[in-house]
């Protein structure tokens, strides 16, 4: 773990600092702070600790999917680590709305886009009536949009026209993924837009991730700790979105004590012969003692109704929270 060290011990005075810092916050700031309170920095993943005993119990709850499952969950502050089918690829649909949107952050941090700036949002660029947009349903004949508005609407509500137009601004799906590869984000695959994927029931898997690839994707959110691309915004914008999203709330979140720190981001398929391919959400929950579960889990081609789907990742977050919260 030695090459991991100089990050830990940075992270480690960051959450020192974050917690004094909160003092006088509002409940939803301390909690958004709390989230938010990984380490500046390039990181890849630490020196893996695997805990065998906790991926046991994945493997008995991933059971009742009835499908194919991927996990990983790991703990930032030690690095105790557990997965299931970790290293394999499953459809991220809506969770691959955070490394477009890292994209666009990424061109906001070097001057070429600014958050303030307007986009429009044409009746060409909806998606389709069955796909998730509340800016269609909202704005039915168009409407513009501020970069950081379509940003918000992505993560926190996982709109579909939001990351189309997003994907645009980042120059299309080539340039999100050379962004990918430039942070070394591998084992994350982003090829096609929401519309694309809702015309072609395969599509969908050429967008893929491995949950260990998600959780790193988590981890190099960090790099943004000290980055001020606007001093009207907060430094944890995307971490704000996220821990202010709508959908999932029985994913993660699920069987977690109520008020818990989950900064998140959910994928939704449909279904298909009774086949559902994909169910996910990947975060970064805080622990009541100052430790944080980064985790991302994938249930793929499941035959299970939602509710049990659901209540896979849910029993999964629980059982971490349960081992590592000590």
């Amino acid at each position: 773990m030695s090459r991991f060290l100089p990050i830990l011990l940075l992270f480690l005075l960051f959450v020192s600092c974050s917690r004094t810092s909160n003092a006088g916050l509002s409940d939803t700031e301390a909690e958004t702070a709390s989230v938010a309170s990984p380490t500046p920095g390039t990181a890849s993943l630490p020196e893996a600790k695997p805990d065998t005993e906790l991926q046991k119990q994945f493997e008995r709850i991933a059971a009742d999917a009835k499908g194919k499952v991927g996990v990983y969950a790991l703990l930032i502050e030690t690095g105790a680590a557990a997965g299931l089918n970790a290293d394999q690829h499953f459809p991220m649909q809506s969770v691959y709305k955070l490394p477009i949107s890292m994209a666009v952050m990424q061109q906001v941090e070097a001057g070429k886009i600014n958050l303030e700036e307007k986009a429009g949002v044409a009746k060409s660029d909806f998606v389709s009536p069955g796909q998730h947009s509340p800016i269609r349903d909202k704005y039915p004949n168009g409407t513009e949009l501020s970069v950081k508005e379509l940003i918000q609407y992505a993560i926190s509500e996982s709109d579909g026209t939001a990351s189309d137009v997003l994907m645009n601004l980042a120059g299309g799906a080539s340039k999100v993924q050379v962004y990918l590869t430039s942070i070394g984000a591998d084992n994350i695959n982003v090829l096609n837009s929401e519309k694309e994927m809702a015309q072609d029931w395969q599509v969908q898997y050429d967008n893929w991730a491995s949950p260990e690839a998600a959780v790193s994707l988590l981890l190099k959110m960090r790099d943004w700790r000290e980055w001020k691309a606007n001093a009207d915004d907060s430094e944890q914008l995307l971490t704000k979105f996220m821990a202010e999203s709508l959908p999932g709330a029985k994913r993660l979140k699920g069987l977690l004590p109520p008020g818990t720190p989950v900064a998140h981001k959910t994928g939704t398929s449909g279904t298909r012969g009774g086949i559902t391919a994909a169910t996910n959400d990947i975060g970064v929950i805080a622990l009541p003692n100052g430790k944080h579960i980064a985790i991302a889990v994938f249930v793929s081609d499941s035959r299970a109704d939602e509710k049990t789907r659901e209540g896979v990742i849910a029993k999964i977050a629980k059982a971490a929270w349960d081992k590592w919260n000590r």
